[in-house]
């Protein structure tokens, strides 16, 4: 099985988020799935397969499977636009929220690399977000009080700034017993650092303790601050070790999450 390891949300390798891709010529059974992403540990392993009606993908943490996975569609849309597809710019995957859609805007290349500069365009589903009352447990979880509390699929916790942000160091078990899949944590950006928003996402009930930037999370973030900002078009910083930045529009319950991609390494996976 053919397996290729992307960093996403950066046009640079060692920075944005990880990423497995794998494209079986046809499913594998779950239990193998699982393992494999158990033994890549990275937030997420997609998984690829081309149907009869197109291609179908599924994404696998090492807690198990998920619903929504932002950088590993742009990872897997990046390997089989450059690799199975290079003369098309638009795939389209049906997954477990639907069909969702990339759309790919070519770059100019560098001289070495003709896919340098791309860019990966997602058509997402925008959560929707119901006010859910602040609580001691939140603060303590997370090291800090946040001053509104939203839920969606996952949690959404308001700081009042972006230092709160950067500056967390949540207690991973204490977060596991908060509502909501994940934890998303966020701030409109400093005036000075070009982001509309400041962003770190904790997932430790999906045994991953932090999230180096997490598609699906900003689909609750940045419906959240396109309504309090006022604004359609989002530019996002996640705040974690690796840092990634995602370009946003959000619009009649669907938010477009652009961003480029960077392949650190091709493989094949040998299992019994």
């Amino acid at each position: 099985m053919k397996q290729y390891v992307v960093d996403a949300f950066t046009d640079r390798v060692f920075r944005g988020n990880p990423a497995a891709v794998c494209l079986p010529e046809s499913w594998p059974p779950d239990e193998l799935m699982a393992d494999i992403a158990m033994e890549n540990r990275f937030s997420e392993t997609a998984f690829a397969v081309r149907e009869p009606e197109g291609w179908r993908l599924r994404w696998f943490t090492p807690g198990g499977e998920i619903d929504l996975c932002g950088h590993a569609t742009l990872a897997t849309a990046y390997v089989i636009l450059r690799f199975v597809e290079p003369d098309a710019d638009v795939v389209r995957f049906r997954t477990m929220s639907g069909v969702l859609t990339v759309t790919r805007r070519r770059g100019s290349g560098d001289g070495v690399n003709d896919h340098a500069g791309d860019v990966f365009t997602m058509d997402f589903p925008a959560f929707d977000l119901k006010p859910t009352p602040v609580t001691d447990a939140m603060e303590l979880a997370l090291g800090a009080r946040p001053i509104e509390a939203w839920l969606g699929r996952d949690l959404l916790c308001v700081m009042p700034d972006e230092q709160t942000v950067r500056n967390l160091d949540p207690d991973q078990e204490l977060l596991k017993d908060l509502p909501g899949l994940l934890a998303n944590v966020t701030a409109v950006g400093d005036a000075d650092s070009g982001f509309d928003c400041v962003s770190r996402s904790f997932a430790p009930k999906l045994n991953v303790p932090e999230d180096p930037v997490c598609g699906s999370g900003h689909c609750h973030i940045l419906p959240y601050w396109s309504k309090r900002l006022g604004k359609p078009a989002l530019t996002a910083y996640q705040a974690s070790a690796r840092g990634g930045v995602i370009h946003a529009t959000v619009s009649n319950g669907r938010v477009s999450l652009g961003g480029s991609a960077a392949l650190f390494s091709t493989g094949t996976i040998l299992p019994d």
